[in-house]
């Protein structure tokens, strides 16, 4: 499945689960909507229509009660157009559930009419008395049930309602909870399916990310956890960047293998050069004159600079290629770090910069490690503070130990380097911008060696600088070193401790 087809997919299904709540809102919704309109159109027009049949019961009372004064025919179709009214109201209650309440009401108005009727009779025969005793004894008693039948047919309405306004108002409630609930489920559904589908996408690009810095930093080996095996974007991306890895590092090793060949094959013709410019100047082909030997002093000079660039190259060659070979040994330390004092103390006091070497009570009293390397390495960084110092500052050799590993820092009150430039310090011909500090001008090989020479020993290299207040490399090595170990591979820059780097010799 592509990339785009899951974010797609994984769009539709968060879509799809947010819109189950709504659909059960919407749902609950019309079910309250139903209720409603059920009360409206029923319970509510009942009560209505009893309302209606209490004031016809009233007129019809009061156009009875006229009856006795008013004997004509006229009054009587009145009463009766009354008694129709509630009869037909009564047939209307038909439609509405009231458990039957309204059948004595019904039967209540047909008995009614019989009785207006023999009213009707008597008062017209001038049977006054007769009239007046069925209004009393028979009219006003069935006109009494009836408002009472009235009464509860309209009490029996009203719990009605009350018990459907409840379970509407019960509907409501559990519609809010299962919105609520529903949504909360929904929701968490929809982060787990976000949170799901950002992690497919955002773990490969975190891994091609860390590929590509190591990439950068010339780690061509480091490999990705994303399988080439995938059908999406990322597998192809996985293919490529293998395949560039592996072209990134045989270009390397060509580099390095042409870097050690070349240096090595320009070895012989330099040293005839040197050679012949000594000779000259020795006078084996004759007396040079003044302006000749300047010459001759000057290709000398010059041609000593390019054997030192060559050296320089065929090491760094050797050690990124892992060939550098070390000569171990047993070292006596502080016979080891006086040396290095006195092989500097002379340049100390032609800079007039303060030099210090100090050693820790706990620091080992012998060592195994290359002499020579070491001395080069340290030696290099040395150079290195001396050239970025400036008159009374000051220059640092400080050795202690922590476990089974020796630490040497080299720290100066020199012109340090931006934070910047401090990642590419080890690479090979870096210079930093604070060369117009340096008393003397570099190749950029010098760090790049040493870092190859520590790790050949099995330990490590880093700085850490502020620009304008100086510079501390820092080297972990190993107490002994038993066999010498292949350098990391090259122009790889090392993690750099906190703050920044002085510039590369």
């Amino acid at each position: 499945m592509t990339l785009r087809t899951r974010l797609a997919l994984g769009i539709f299904v968060i879509g799809a689960i947010l819109l189950v709540p709504l659909l059960l809102a919407t749902r609950d919704m019309r079910r309250l909507e139903q209720q409603t309109l059920a009360l409206k159109e029923k319970d509510f027009a009942a009560a209505q229509l009893l309302s209606h049949m209490r004031g016809a019961t009233d007129a019809f009372l009061a156009q009875e009660i006229a009856m006795g004064v008013d004997t004509t025919d006229a009054s009587y179709h009145a009463a009766a157009g009354h008694l129709g009214h509630m009869a037909a109201l009564v047939d209307s209650l038909d439609g509405f559930a009231l458990d039957g309440r309204q059948q004595p009401i019904r039967a209540t108005i047909v008995a009614l009419r019989g009785m207006l009727a023999r009213e009707r009779e008597a008062g017209q025969g001038d049977r006054k008395g007769l009239a007046d005793t069925i209004s009393v004894d028979s009219i006003r008693p069935a006109v009494a049930r009836l408002t009472q039948d009235l009464r509860r047919a309209d009490e029996g309405l009203a719990q009605s309602t009350e018990r459907k306004v409840t379970e509407a108002a019960v509907s409501v409630a559990e519609a809010q909870q299962r919105t609520a609930t529903a949504f909360a489920l929904a929701a968490a559904l929809a982060v787990i399916v976000a949170a799901a589908l950002t992690y497919t996408i955002s773990r490969p690009v975190r891994d091609l990310e860390e590929g590509m810095r190591r990439v950068a930093d010339g780690d061509f080996g480091h490999p990705l956890r994303i399988p080439r095996s995938r059908h999406d974007e990322f597998g192809r991306l996985a293919a490529s960047y293998e395949t560039m890895t592996q072209q990134l590092a045989t270009l390397d090793r060509m580099k390095a293998e042409f870097i050690s060949v070349a240096s090595h094959e320009l070895k012989t013709p330099i040293n005839v050069i040197l050679g012949y410019l000594q000779l000259l100047q020795e006078g084996v082909y004759g007396d040079l004159t003044p302006k000749q030997r300047e010459i001759a002093s000057i290709l000398e000079t010059q041609s000593k600079t390019l054997t030192r660039l060559t050296r320089h190259l065929l090491d760094i060659g050797r050690f990124e290629a892992g060939g550098g070979k070390l000569d171990l040994r047993a070292i006596p330390l502080r016979e080891f770090l006086e040396e290095l004092e006195r092989a500097f103390a002379v340049l100390a006091r032609q800079r007039e910069v303060r030099l210090l070497v100090t050693r820790s009570a706990d620091a080992p009293t012998q060592v195994v490690w290359d002499p020579d390397r070491m001395s080069e390495v340290l030696g290099n960084l040395l150079s290195n503070a001396f050239k970025f110092t400036g008159r009374g500052g000051r220059v640092e050799l400080a050795v202690d130990a922590e476990g089974e590993t020796v630490h040497l820092s080299v720290r100066d009150t020199g012109a340090g380097i931006s934070p910047e430039q401090l990642p590419r310090i080890f690479e090979k011909f870096f210079q930093a911008d604070n060369q117009g500090a340096a008393s003397a001008k570099g190749t950029g090989l010098g760090l790049a060696i040493s870092k190859g020479i520590v790790e050949a020993h099995g330990g490590s290299i880093a700085v850490r600088s502020t620009p304008g207040s100086g510079t501390t490399f820092v080297i972990v090595m190993p107490e002994q070193v038993a066999v010498a170990r292949r350098s990391a591979t090259p122009a790889a820059a090392p993690d750099a401790m906190p703050h920044h780097a002085s510039a590369a010799p």
